[in-house]
């Protein structure tokens, strides 16, 4: 599939960050001068044809009030690992969840981030999340400053 200038306009804007307003594409579409719906449209045939595989929010943690996060590693059997992994991402306060080759010296090779409002409520999900994967060996990993959060850009 080929595209021209206005999926080029329109995958540039998929990209960054979309302004939290009712009608998010509707200045793009003005300058454009195309219709809101063109645009959905596009984005659907992008889709469609693979030249988009997916679009989604970001949420920013810090900004939305998470601001007790934290990378947890944990220790488990890499015979395990793929069902606590499972498990973990069934929990709506983890992003992200990976099992990683480590160095001998790091045993912990499951990683998780955690976001919660604060520490305690931080200290309760690791709880938790012990509890159900039946994981007890794990380092946390507090964040305590985010430097850069921002999305790959193709075009």
């Amino acid at each position: 599939m080929t595209y021209d200038s206005i999926d080029r306009n329109i995958i540039g804007l998929l990209q960054g960050d979309l302004p939290l307003v009712s009608h998010p594409f509707q200045k793009l579409a003005q300058s454009l001068n195309i219709s809101e719906q063109e645009i959905v449209d596009r984005v659907r045939a992008l889709q469609q044809n693979g030249m988009v595989r997916r679009w989604g929010a970001v949420l920013r943690h810090q900004k939305a009030g998470y601001s007790a996060n934290a990378m947890v590693a944990w220790k488990v059997e890499n015979e395990r690992a793929e069902e606590v992994g499972r498990i973990m991402a069934e929990f709506k306060e983890i992003s992200h969840c990976y099992l990683r080759d480590v160095p001998d010296l790091f045993e912990y090779n499951l990683f998780a981030m955690l976001h919660a409002h604060n520490d305690d409520e931080l200290n309760e999900l690791v709880t938790k999340v012990c509890n159900k994967t039946n994981s007890q060996n794990y380092k946390v990993i507090k964040s305590l400053k985010e430097f850069k959060k921002a999305s790959l850009e193709y075009v």
